[in-house]
């Protein structure tokens, strides 16, 4: 065959797509916008890796830490740097106070000019959170003015809060907190090796999120099949043979999915400017983050037109096109299971040998996890067809709108699984995923051991100012109950190079009742305590007579120890779980009995108790800690803390899955008006006959329910395996969250649901009779 009669039926194809009347054209438009949808998502998922990349050097690049490095000389170009970060209502604030040192200090990426004392720069989200009414709170904690916002270059993403404002008397605080920097930038980049786990969670992500979008392109191209075999048909009357009408078919479906290629870019261009505007659970980006990488978005631009091709031939193969019609009326043969099951059987194979592996035998093979994982996947896509088939042939007898439905899906299963295809892919990777994080959870989460029903929130109070009057002007504020604590340090038994020591607690009785099980109490007391799961040096060093010594803290003459006799009538104490799920041990004073020199050696620290009615509270306390002390940041409890990189895998699951959600919406809403679009005449039909509209309208509703329902048990059953293989693949005791289960199904139909019910105007405007009139 030369290559000038392939050029020659492809160009046919084209003109067919381009020139074939509106019918064409409506053809090739549904085509290009389901197809366009996918790309645009494809687009954006090769634009991840740029966008983690930028985001990781802008952090870098505005490091201010100081870890493992040497602290420069005081000069004319050194800067001193304070984290004054904050948080507003669940929403990280990140704050730098920067204090020059001569005219050649370092300015921070993203920040043309240091802002002077009263002053600061914002990041654009910040600035208008501070301008708006909802940013009322936070003003009263950032009352400095703003003077200039901070660039792109300095920001990790589009709608991240943060500030620099301008300080003075920072080197006093010089070794409580702040740094002295030459530079901005981190010199030692992370290169810490990332959990085999972890790779593995990300390995299946990608796989699970990028399924239904090949799936979704690969049912945009069959838009419009019956009525595309009946052109051909009127060309096999004119003369061409089957192989040219196969040729002139693939360059319709070429045509249709370059177009996609066009529209797919259009898409990805307005939402990346978008995408610039929003935050999805905590994450966002600048639009220039989001630029694909070259090679992978030509691997796009050439897949997707070749899968076109691929697809259509594949279509065609069981579809004979005659000069007198298309032989696809008659009952088709059945449709083999055998195959069909090497699929995920191939996929299990795969993924076997790296049973049991854990995070303890090395790296799990990413070709093996992705071509596993993949071909369990697709195996539903070949499942599906042959379930629907098999179930409605056995369907029958029920209500007109019943048997309506149940008819159109014996002569068309095909097109009913194509549609549910993607949504059963989607809920089936969902489950295994959902399975795979509940099982290693545990792995990456640690208790805190904190009680939250004894506090809620933890105030520093730094050593050298009073506790007494923190405490008093948290007692005031709106929104608490009430306020314990004491101030803590560290008893060394010698003045230099002490070899034993123990800790120290100094607080009002009713303080250290939270601690300790108190014989009695009254100011001047002191107790040592006994039980204590670690600090065990009390009891052998406060030996009643003895001398103790207070470390000396930031703030205080290192050179000169606070001296601190035993009294002789030192009393002791059964230690208790204290406020941090502790039993702590070591001494316990009460206020009078801590010599006035050792003040500056305990720092304060103050619990909260809550009154979780008022609205803001935690916001009430952050601006009276940041009254008594611009530096302290209150500490919010929680039960449980978790891996920083697991929540960032699992966020990033969010982002792509509500990427997918929408485009699996918008995908269905298409692939669904083409549907009704292609049974016009058939609707319009049966409208003259008399057919009552509710009875259509239910019997498009149950010809989507039922291959959903299919579809979501059989997407059940295979995430529930896949989510066994990779649990028993990490070495994680299996267990299912039947909770979660029901929800990735409920949400799938749900998405279903939503679609059919956008499609139902289109519906009751075809269902006219005047829908018989032909040209």
């Amino acid at each position: 065959m030369s290559a000038r009669q392939w050029s020659r039926d492809l160009g046919l194809g084209f003109r067919f797509a381009f020139a074939g009347g509106r019918e064409g054209w409506t053809r090739t438009l549904l085509t290009a916008v389901g197809v366009g949808l996918g790309v645009a998502l494809l687009l954006l998922t090769t634009a991840i890796p740029n966008a983690l990349a930028v985001r990781h050097d802008r952090e870098s690049a505005r490091s201010d830490l100081m870890f493992n490095q040497t602290e420069p000389q005081k000069g004319d170009d050194t800067l001193l740097v304070a984290n004054a970060g904050t948080t507003f209502r669940e929403q990280d604030v990140r704050g730098r106070v920067l204090e020059p040192e001569g005219p050649h200090a370092p300015v921070p990426p993203g920040v043309d000019e240091l802002p002077g004392v009263d002053e600061m720069v914002v990041s654009p989200a910040l600035k208008r959170l501070l301008e708006s009414d909802e940013g009322k709170l936070l003003r009263d904690r950032l009352p400095q003015r703003i003077v200039g916002t901070i660039g792109e270059s300095g920001l990790v993403g589009s709608q991240e809060l943060a500030f620099y404002r301008g300080g003075e008397g920072l080197a006093a605080r010089l070794d409580d907190g702040v740094s002295r920097l030459e530079r901005f930038g981190d010199p030692l980049p992370s290169t810490e090796r990332m959990d085999p786990v972890l790779l593995l969670l990300v390995l299946v992500v990608f796989v699970v999120l990028l399924m239904p979008v090949g799936v979704f392109v690969a049912t945009a191209v069959r838009f419009g099949g019956e009525r595309r075999d009946r052109r051909l048909a009127a060309l096999r009357l004119v003369g061409s043979d089957s192989r040219m009408t196969r040729r002139v078919a693939a360059g319709e479906a070429m045509a249709g999915a370059l177009l996609g290629l066009v529209f797919g870019t259009g898409f990805f261009l307005v939402g990346r400017q978008w995408a610039g505007s929003v935050e999805v659970f905590g994450f966002s980006a600048f639009p220039s983050y989001l630029n694909p990488s070259p090679l992978l978005a030509l691997l796009v631009a050439v897949a997707v037109p070749v899968a076109a091709v691929l697809v259509t031939q594949f279509a065609l193969r069981g579809v004979v096109i005659e000069p007198l019609g298309v032989v696809r009326t008659a009952r088709p043969a059945r449709r083999r299971l055998w195959w069909r099951l090497l699929l995920p059987f191939a996929g299990l194979a795969m993924l076997y040998p790296m049973v049991g592996n854990g995070r303890d035998e090395g790296e799990f093979n990413q070709y093996l996890v992705t071509g596993g994982v993949l071909l369990l996947l697709v195996g539903v896509t070949a499942l599906l067809p042959w379930i629907v088939e098999a179930v409605v042939a056995r369907l029958g007898a029920g209500a007109v709108s019943w048997q309506l439905a149940v008819r159109r899906l014996q002569l068309s299963s095909g097109t009913a699984a194509r549609m549910v295809n993607g949504i059963a892919v989607a809920v089936a990777g969902a489950i295994a995923l959902q399975m795979l994080f509940a099982g290693v959870d545990e792995d990456y989460t640690q208790s805190t051991g904190q009680d939250l029903t004894r506090a809620q929130m933890q105030v520093g109070v730094p050593a050298g100012l009073s506790l007494d009057a923190a405490r008093a002007r948290l007692e005031a504020t709106e929104g608490v109950r009430q306020v314990y604590g004491f101030s803590e340090g560290m008893l060394d038994n010698r003045p230099e190079d002490p070899d034993r020591f123990t800790q120290v607690a100094v607080g009002d009785c009713g303080s250290l009742r939270e601690l300790a099980a108190l014989p009695s109490c009254r100011d001047g007391d002191v107790f040592v305590l006994e039980g204590a799961e670690y600090d065990t040096e009390g009891p052998a060093l406060a030996r009643p007579g003895g001398t103790l010594y207070f470390d000396a803290s930031p703030g205080g003459d290192e050179s000169k120890p606070v001296a601190w006799t035993v009294p002789e009538d030192v009393k002791r104490a059964r230690s208790v779980t204290d406020p941090t799920g502790t039993r702590r041990g070591g001494v316990l004073l009460t206020p009078s009995a801590l010599p006035r020199a050792a003040a500056t050696a305990v720092p304060g620290q103050l619990y909260l108790r809550l009154d979780e009615s008022v609205p803001d509270a935690r916001e009430h306390v952050r601006n009276t800690a940041a009254d008594i002390d611009p530096f302290v940041e209150p500490m919010t409890w929680v039960s449980s803390k978790q891996s920083g990189r697991f929540t960032a895998v699992r966020t990033g699951l969010f982002v792509g899955a509500t990427c997918v959600l929408l485009l699996i919406g918008a995908s269905l809403l298409v692939s669904q008006l083409e549907q009704l679009r292609e049974r016009r005449k058939l609707l319009s039909s049966l409208i003259a006959f008399g057919t009552r509209r509710r009875t259509l309208s239910l019997s498009v509703l149950w010809q989507t329910a039922v291959p959903v329902a299919l579809g979501l048990a059989l997407a059940c059953a295979v995430g529930l395996t896949l989510g066994t293989v990779l649990l028993k693949m990490t070495d994680t005791a299996v267990r299912v969250d039947w909770a979660s289960v029901l929800t990735m199904t409920g949400m799938g139909a749900a998405v279903v649901l939503a679609v059919t019910l956008l499609s139902l105007p289109p519906l009751l405007r075809l269902m006219r009779p005047d829908g018989l009139r032909t040209e």
